[in-house]
C-alpha cells in the first residue's frame, strides 16, 4: 500500500507529518495594493453587467424625461443698483443710497429672496388661486410619493384629522412655493442682479420674473418714504420741544437780569478799575502814616536829648535854623526855641491824625466796593450761564427747525436704490427637462451602477471561479476543470459521456485522468479517492466518469461507493437485482468476486453500497476493509472509490489511509471558501493532503458571463473547434 505523497510546490507547505502537525491555513491573495489591471479587467469581464445598467438607467431617464416630467419654462429680469445717485435735497441721514460694498449688495440678495417680497408678489398676481404653487387645487394624482409619505408616517405616528387651513396658512404655504419658483443672484463683479423665475408657463415665468423686480424697486420707496415719514414726525415732536425750552431759557435769563443791581458788564469793569484806585490811594495813605509816626518819633527823641543843636538838625526846618542861630547870638531867648521845636512836634500830630482819618475813611470805602464787586460777580456768572442756555437752546431749535423742513422738502422725491435694466424675455422652449443631458447623467450614474454591483459582486464573491483562483488560495494543484453535463437525470450522464466521447466535458475527464495517471510517474496511483468539502459539489459523477475513462484504456476498473449513507449510484445505472455490495464482503459473507457487478454502460466493475447501521467510520477502519483494498489491488489496474463529504462524517479521512492518490472537488462558483479551506485543514490534521483538487460542474455560460470564457480550459472559446458537444 502507498500513501498519499504530498505534491511539493514552490511556495506551498508540505503535509506535516506526525499527529502534532498543525495543517496549514489557505493563504489569502495579498490585497495591500490596488491592481488596476485586474480591476480593469474585473469591469471588463461585467462589461455587459454595466451595459444593461446603463441601458436600464437611460430607459428609465428617458420615460421620465419624455413621458412624466412637467417641462417648465425659465426667464430672468435684470436690475441694476444705482450706487451713485444724487439727492435732490442733501439729507443723508434721512434718504442716504447704498455704498455699493459687497455687504450691500449681498443684503439685497437677500431682500430680492427675502418672504416679505414673496408674500406682496403672491398677493399681486393673485397666486394663491393658481394650482401650480397652490396644491389644494391640483387635479387628485390617485397614486403620489407624497400620499405613500402622508400613509406610512399616519401608521408610525398616529395623528388627528388635521384642521381646515386658514386663509393666512394658506398664503404661506403658496408663499413658499412661490419662493423655490425663483431664484436671485449677482452677477460677478458687477452691481446687477438676475431674477430667474421658473414655472410650468412661459408667459407666467416672465410676470413673475417683472412683478418681482417692479415690487423691489417699490418696496425701496416705500421704505425711504415711511423713513422720511417717521423722520419728519419725529422731527416735529422734537422742534416742538425745544421750542418751549428755549422760551424757558430765555424767560429765566431776562427774570434774573430784572432782578439784580448790575446794569452791564462795563459798569462792573467800573467798579473793578474804581476798586483798584481806591486800593492805591489807601496805600499811600498808610505809608504817610508811618511816615509821620517815624518823624514824631525823631523829633521826640531829639526834644528829650536837649541838644538844641541836634534838634535843629532832626528838624531840618529853616526857622528852627534861625532861630538856633538867634539863640547861639544871644537875641533870642532858649525857651522860645524850644515853644518852636515842640509847636512843630504837634504839628506832625496833627498831620499824622488828619492822615489816619483819611486811611480809616479809604478802607471803608474799599470794604464797600469790594463787597458790591464779589455780589455783582456772582450775579453776572449766573446771568452768562442763563444766557449761554438760551443760546444753545436756541441753536439747536434753529438746527431741529431746518432739518424738519428740510424733510419736509423730500416727501414724495425719494428716488429708488435701484432700476431695471432689462425686462424679463418670453421663453419659448423648455428650461427643462434637459432631456439630453437627464440621458447623459442616467448613463453614467448606470455605468456608475453597473461598475459598483460589479465591483460589490466581486469584492462579495466568496468563491471559486478559475484554477488559478483555487490553486492561488490553496496551495493544493488543481488537476482538473470539468463542465457541468447537460444532463437533465443522473442516468443521462453516463449515456452522454458515452455518446459524446468528443466532447468538452469527455475531454476534461480524459485530461484529469492523464493528470492521475502523471501525478507518480515512477509509480502510478492504482487505488483513487474522491471527494469534497461538503455535498452537492459533484464527486459522484465525477467518480463515473473517470472509472468511465480510465476503462477506455483498456483497464481493469473497480469502481466503489464509499458513501453508504446515500447510495446514489443506483441512479446513474438500473441496480434493482442487486442485493449484497460492500457490507457484505466486510461482513465476510461474500467474496469480492461474488458481489461485483460489471456495468456494460460504464465498461466498469461496480462495488454497491449497502444500508449500513452502525458507524461507518468504523468500518472502514477495520482490517476487512484493509483486505479487500489489499485484493482489489491484485484484480484491479484501478480502484476508485466515491466517499462522503469530508465536513459532514469522517468516512473519507479513513479511507485516505489506503488510497494512493486523493481528488478534491470543489464545486465551481458554489462553494465557499471557507468551506473549502476547513475541507483540507480536516484532511490535514490526519496527515493527508489531497493529491489535486478537481474544480467540478463548471456553467461555460456562466464563465461567459463573467468573462473568462476565452481564456481557461476546456470550457474555453479557442476549443470550440475541437469539441463535439
Amino acid at each position: 500500500m502507498t500513501k498519499i505523497e504530498p505534491i511539493h510546490r514552490k511556495n506551498v507547505t508540505t503535509a506535516n507529518q506526525g499527529s502534532g502537525a498543525h495543517p496549514p491555513e489557505i493563504a489569502p491573495i495579498d490585497d495591500d495594493e490596488i491592481d488596476l489591471v485586474e480591476l480593469f479587467r474585473t469591469l471588463w469581464r461585467g462589461k455587459w453587467w454595466i451595459a444593461g445598467s446603463m441601458a436600464a438607467a437611460i430607459f428609465v431617464a428617458a420615460y421620465w424625461a419624455f413621458f412624466i416630467a412637467v417641462p417648465v419654462y425659465s426667464t430672468t429680469a435684470f436690475v441694476t443698483l444705482e450706487n451713485r445717485q444724487g439727492q435732490v435735497v442733501d439729507f443723508e441721514n434721512v434718504v442716504s443710497g447704498l455704498s455699493g460694498d459687497q455687504t450691500s449688495i449681498n443684503t439685497e440678495v437677500e431682500v430680492l429672496k427675502s418672504r416679505e417680497l414673496a408674500k406682496k408678489l403672491v398677493v399681486e398676481l393673485d397666486l394663491v388661486n393658481d394650482p401650480e404653487f397652490n396644491p389644494d387645487l391640483r387635479d387628485d394624482p390617485g397614486f403620489s410619493i407624497g400620499k405613500v409619505k402622508d400613509f406610512v408616517r399616519g401608521l408610525i405616528v398616529a395623528q388627528d384629522e388635521p384642521a381646515p387651513e386658514t386663509p393666512d396658512q394658506t398664503i404661506e404655504e403658496v408663499t413658499t412655493n412661490v419662493l423655490k419658483a425663483f431664484d436671485v443672484s449677482n452677477l460677478r463683479n458687477t452691481y446687477v442682479f438676475a431674477i430667474k423665475a421658473t414655472t410650468e408657463d412661459p408667459a407666467k415665468s416672465k410676470l413673475i420674473a417683472d412683478t418681482l423686480a417692479d415690487l423691489y424697486i417699490l418696496n425701496q420707496l416705500d421704505v425711504k418714504f415711511e423713513a422720511t415719514q417717521r423722520a419728519t414726525g419725529w422731527l416735529s415732536e422734537r422742534v416742538a420741544s425745544l421750542q418751549i425750552e428755549l422760551e424757558t431759557a430765555e424767560a429765566k435769563a431776562k427774570e434774573f437780569n430784572a432782578g439784580t443791581e448790575l446794569i452791564s458788564p462795563e459798569a462792573f469793569e467800573a467798579l473793578n478799575r474804581q476798586a483798584k484806585d481806591t486800593r492805591e490811594r489807601l496805600k499811600a495813605t498808610s505809608d504817610r502814616v508811618e511816615e509821620i509816626s517815624a518823624r514824631i518819633a525823631q523829633l521826640e527823641a531829639a526834644a528829650a536829648s536837649g541838644d538844641r543843636q541836634n534838634m535843629a538838625q532832626v528838624a531840618s526846618n529853616p526857622t528852627l535854623t534861625q532861630s538856633l542861630a538867634r539863640v547861639e547870638a544871644g537875641t533870642m531867648p532858649a525857651d522860645l526855641f524850644d515853644t518852636q521845636f515842640q509847636q512843630l512836634i504837634q504839628n506832625e500830630t496833627v498831620a499824622r491824625a488828619r492822615a489816619q482819618s483819611q486811611t480809616e475813611g479809604l478802607t471803608q470805602s474799599l470794604t464797600n466796593i469790594e463787597t458790591q464787586i464779589d455780589r455783582q460777580s456772582k450775579d453776572l456768572v449766573t446771568l452768562q450761564q442763563l444766557t449761554r442756555e438760551a443760546e444753545a437752546a436756541r441753536s439747536i431749535y434753529e438746527y431741529f427747525l431746518g432739518r424738519l423742513k428740510e424733510t419736509s422738502v423730500q416727501q414724495g422725491i425719494q428716488q429708488a436704490d435701484s432700476r431695471v435694466l432689462s425686462m424679463a424675455v418670453l421663453p419659448t422652449i423648455p428650461s427643462a427637462p434637459k432631456k439630453t443631458r437627464v440621458l447623459a447623467l442616467a448613463g453614467i450614474l448606470g455605468l456608475m451602477l453597473g461598475a459598483g454591483l460589479v465591483l460589490m459582486r466581486e469584492f462579495l464573491n466568496n468563491t471559486f471561479r478559475t484554477s488559478q483562483q483555487l490553486e492561488q488560495s490553496t496551495g493544493v494543484t488543481v488537476m482538473g476543470q470539468i463542465p457541468s453535463l447537460p444532463a437533465k437525470q443522473r442516468k443521462d450522464v453516463i449515456q452522454y459521456l458515452r455518446e459524446k466521447p468528443t466532447s468538452a466535458a469527455a475531454e476534461a475527464i480524459r485530461n484529469l485522468r492523464t493528470s492521475v495517471a502523471l501525478s507518480n510517474v515512477d509509480q502510478p496511483p492504482q487505488v483513487i479517492m474522491l471527494t469534497s468539502s461538503i455535498p452537492g459539489e459533484g464527486k459522484t459523477t465525477l467518480s463515473l466518469a473517470l472509472a468511465q475513462s480510465f476503462a477506455c484504456l483498456n483497464k481493469r476498473v473497480l469502481l466503489i461507493e464509499g458513501d453508504l449513507r446515500r447510495l446514489v449510484f443506483a441512479e446513474y445505472f438500473s441496480a434493482e437485482d442487486y442485493k449484497r455490495g460492500l457490507i457484505a464482503v466486510l461482513a465476510g459473507d461474500a467474496g469480492l468476486s461474488d458481489v461485483v457487478r460489471h456495468i456494460p454502460e460504464v465498461g466498469v466493475d461496480v462495488l454497491l453500497g449497502e444500508k449500513f447501521e452502525a458507524n461507518v467510520a468504523d468500518l472502514f477502519s477495520s482490517e476487512r476493509f484493509a483486505q479487500l483494498m489489499t485484493e482489489a489491488r491484485s484484480q484491479y489496474d484501478v480502484v476508485i472509490i466515491d466517499t462522503p463529504p469530508v465536513l459532514v462524517v469522517p468516512d473519507a479521512r479513513t479511507i485516505a489511509q489506503h488510497v494512493d492518490a486523493l481528488l478534491f472537488a470543489v464545486h465551481w462558483d458554489s462553494t465557499d471558501q471557507s468551506q473549502v479551506a476547513e475541507g483540507l485543514r480536516m484532511l490535514e490534521s490526519v496527515n493527508f493532503r489531497p493529491s489535486g483538487l478537481v474544480l467540478s460542474q463548471i456553467d461555460m455560460k456562466g464563465m461567459k458571463r463573467y468573462g473568462y470564457g476565452g481564456q481557461y480550459g476546456a470550457y474555453a472559446q479557442y476549443g470550440r473547434k475541437y469539441y463535439t458537444n
